[in-house]
């Protein structure tokens, strides 16, 4: 599935509710979800790994709907490697 196409789903799906809830909130859930990733990466098995990407995945996606931006669009920014060198893989200092 595309990233256009799960955000859409993701407003279709949470929109309303989220809204009601507001960005903050939703940033707030994020955190939530980003720390029982960690969890999940430091004793969790695969299937739990990938359940909570998948979360995390869906509140960055909420978020950038409620702010009225793209997420594929947010992705744009690493197409050509990175963004600060324009390199891949990176050769930053």
């Amino acid at each position: 599935m595309d990233l256009i196409h799960f955000q859409g789903l993701m407003r279709e799906t949470y929109g309303s509710r989220d809204r009601n809830r507001g960005t903050a909130a939703s940033v707030a859930w994020l955190v939530e979800e980003l720390g029982e990733l960690a969890q999940a990466v430091r004793k969790g098995t695969p299937a739990d790994q990938l359940h909570e990407l998948g979360d995390v995945l869906a509140w960055l996606a909420s978020i950038a709907d409620q702010l009225g931006l793209s997420l594929a669009e947010a992705a744009q920014r690493y197409a050509n490697g990175c963004p600060h060198c324009g390199v891949t893989p990176c050769e930053c200092p």
